[in-house]
């Protein structure tokens, strides 16, 4: 039976209440009644009456049939209105800016990309992303009001109290982008800022159920590779909001070491599995070589500047995908290396955190995950130094390439639906 968390019968914390009330009707697939409410929150027949009426009023939860169990009344099924409100999500990267509109059960209704904007010109950024945002919600069709605000996943660093972009390092002319303020004045919508593997994290523990979403770590590839951690259904911030960067992790490279560079690394984990890095290796072994693939690996390996040609690694990462997907065995074979390379660094955290969950994602992760996942859980569960002796469940993430602006929508819905004693439900 999935976890929920205790309500309390005070009449202060009746927003408190309202999202316990919610958030078990989200979490429950056939709806409950309010009996099975009452005994699930622990909220009293007539505090579960109460805001059961408050949130069939505000269109977020029907009545949806009735079903008879032994004597007695029928009882009313309580569903979730998942068209009633919905959350944007925005995904910063360095190549597109990925916008995507949720509905409450956490289903994308809408998304777009557009260019990553320059930076140095601070207003025509908010200009590009506000009409992004305003034009997705219009084309949607759902009623501008129903949107209960707008999510910004970000690479790191980031000031999360000022709601500024630092310095992120494939970023260069974003320093100091006070995003979240300009963008919730520019389109009206409150607005979060959240660094991108930590908002990817949010959005896999919103999303999933019981079990699942008390405790993991969230294995994010995407133009670096960064850790997003969830404990006790809390995401772990840090003291800045910057926690996740674990590129420095020393591993045993394997095949990778010393190839793509002509150095090498010096064995940490991030740089190994950098994606220019991962384009410059399959050309060398000359996997698919696609005018995409040969492109930029040819551009990288001449030294060229990555934050312009990011575009193009991402495309030869598309060819790299269709090479997995069509068994080609050196593709098959550089993908399970990445796997291994990963599974090798995710060890030291799941014994230092004592997890039984690790979930991969991310927008370079999910075109190889195929071969990577099963050799990134044999790195894991076969690990010589594997500390914890409960299973480790390793999974890939089911949110697919838009996985941080899925991540960045649920954001605001963790804000607005899940239970927490600071948080007060957020209403139209």
């Amino acid at each position: 039976m999935a976890e929920h968390r205790r309500g309390a019968n005070l009449p202060s914390l009746g927003g408190f209440n309202r999202t316990v009330v919610l958030d078990a009707v989200r979490r429950s697939r056939d709806g409950l009644s309010r009996v099975e409410l009452a005994a699930r929150t622990g909220l009293s027949p007539q505090t579960v009456s109460n805001v059961t009426r408050f949130l069939i009023d505000a269109g977020m939860i029907v009545e949806s049939g009735t079903v008879v169990s032994g004597r007695g009344k029928p009882r009313t099924i309580l569903r979730l209105e998942a068209r009633s409100r919905f959350a944007v999500g925005v995904h910063v990267d360095p190549a597109v800016v990925t916008y995507v509109l949720l509905d409450l059960a956490g289903a994308v209704v809408a998304e777009a990309t557009t260019s990553t904007p320059n930076a140095e010109d601070p207003d025509q950024v908010v200009r590009t992303m506000a009409a992004a945002v305003d034009g997705l919600v219009r084309r949607s069709g759902v009623a501008p009001d129903s949107v209960l605000g707008v999510g910004i996943a970000s690479p790191g660093p980031i000031d999360a109290a000022a709601g500024v972009v630092l310095d992120p390092p494939f970023l260069p002319r974003w320093r100091d982008v006070a995003l979240r303020d300009a963008l919730g004045h520019a389109t009206g919508y409150p607005v979060l800022l959240e660094k991108d593997v930590t908002a990817a994290a949010v959005g896999e523990m919103f999303l999933e159920r019981g079990a699942a979403a008390r405790d993991f770590a969230f294995v994010y590839f995407g133009t670096g590779f960064g850790v997003g951690l969830v404990i006790d259904h809390e995401p772990v911030r840090g003291s800045g909001a910057n926690a996740g960067d674990a590129g420095h992790i020393m591993v045993d490279q394997g095949p990778l070491a010393g190839t793509g560079d002509g150095d090498g690394t010096r064995g940490e984990v991030g740089a190994t599995v950098m994606p220019d890095r991962l384009v410059r290796i399959a050309v060398e072994r000359g996997i698919a070589l696609g005018d995409g693939l040969l492109a930029a690996g040819t551009a990288a390996a001449d030294g060229a500047d990555i934050a312009v040609d990011l575009a193009a690694v991402d495309r030869a990462w598309d060819v790299l995908a269709t090479a997995i997907a069509a068994e080609d065995p050196a593709a098959q074979a550089l993908a399970a290396e990445i796997g291994t390379v990963m599974g090798r660094a995710v060890v030291v955290i799941v014994n230092l955190l004592d997890l039984d969950r690790v979930v991969f994602g991310g927008p370079f992760w999910s075109r190889i995950s195929s071969a990577a996942l099963p050799a990134a859980t044999a790195a894991i569960t076969g690990s010589p130094i594997l500390v914890p002796k409960h299973p480790v469940t390793v999974v890939e993430s089911r949110r697919g390439t838009d996985v941080a602006a899925v991540g960045a929508a649920c954001l605001v819905l963790d804000a607005a639906l899940s239970p927490r004693a600071s948080t007060m439900l957020i209403a139209h």
